[in-house]
């Protein structure tokens, strides 16, 4: 251990007994009667110490009043460094800062609500690059779904009692049943109407959400893509952020969260603060004694 290790470990003794020189700066810089008792020093290195006071400012509670003192090589005379206020190990602080973004939770979203994405959103990737389009021979390709809807017709000729339960290994039903074809009844033209209808109404364009959306979500890449006819009106919402999150909603239908939001949400104005520390308040450390008597009446000046 080096000399200078061990001699900043030990207070220097005339700094450390330079208890009214600090306490003295603190009161000068402080409001009157918020410097309270000497809590104690540390050493912050040779000829360097800082004396702490406790401070009685309302709303500082734990906080503490730092008063550092030094002194020259060989002088006698302690000189004031900086005094400030910090926090003691109790003190009451203000919660971390959280950005809006980590804040927002679902189903916080109003009407008129706008939720900007960042380009580099990990929900989102490019549309248009193609990597996402099937061979033609996989079984999710355009032509072997027509395909296997031509043949789907002999699937149903029967009613459902007469239909075998399971299909032959290798033949067309199980085939279809495969590729997602083997059902043995599907939505009637009266059934997808009725319930175009019950989504269109929850989450359709003439809803208070769409109409103070920016933009509809057949453009939003948030937007899941379904099959069959429904999809031409119809699409399932992947914002977690959104109201509609997990639901079908209309192409028209729109909220703030839209993937191409781009106008930053107006911030909250937060309250006046109970003390304002972006100001510096006038104490005076003197009150000049008021001239007007206790019995209200004004006192004249003259002579004896």
């Amino acid at each position: 251990m080096s000399a200078a290790t061990t001699r900043s470990r030990t207070p220097d003794r005339l700094c450390a007994e330079a208890v009214d020189l600090a306490r003295a700066a603190a009161e000068e810089a402080a409001a009157p009667g918020v410097v309270g008792e000497h809590t104690g020093l540390t050493t912050e290195g040779d000829r360097v110490v800082t004396h702490l006071f406790e401070c009685r400012e309302l709303g500082y509670r734990g906080w503490r009043w730092a008063v550092t003192v030094a002194r020259a090589s060989r002088a006698k005379v302690v000189t004031l460094d900086e005094v400030v206020l910090l926090p003691g190990p109790d003190a009451l602080l203000a919660p971390e800062w959280v950005p809006w973004s980590e804040r927002l939770r679902p189903g916080d979203m109003g009407p008129g609500d706008l939720l900007p994405t960042d380009a580099d959103d990990i929900r989102l990737e490019p549309g248009y690059t193609g990597e996402d389009a099937p061979p033609p021979n996989s079984a999710i390709s355009a032509d072997m779904a027509e395909l296997a809807e031509a043949e789907d017709a002999d699937l149903t000729a029967g009613v459902p009692a007469t239909l075998p339960l399971t299909p032959s290994r290798g033949s067309i039903a199980a085939t279809a049943e495969e590729l997602g074809l083997g059902r043995t009844r599907v939505l009637s033209r009266y059934g997808l109407h009725i319930a175009a209808d019950r989504w269109d109404e929850a989450f359709g364009a003439k809803t208070q959400m769409a109409q103070a959306a920016p933009a509809a979500c057949v453009s939003c890449g948030f937007l899941v893509p379904i099959g069959g006819s429904l999809g031409q009106a119809f699409g399932a919402c992947a914002n977690e952020f959104s109201p509609a999150d997990g639901r079908l909603v209309s192409l028209s239908y729109g909220c703030g969260g839209h993937s191409e939001a781009a106008i930053m949400p107006t911030p909250p104005q937060p309250p006046p603060p109970v003390i304002d520390e972006t100001k510096v308040d006038d104490f005076p450390l003197h009150p000049q004694p008021d001239p007007t008597p206790a019995d209200g009446t004004t006192a004249e000046l003259g002579h004896s």
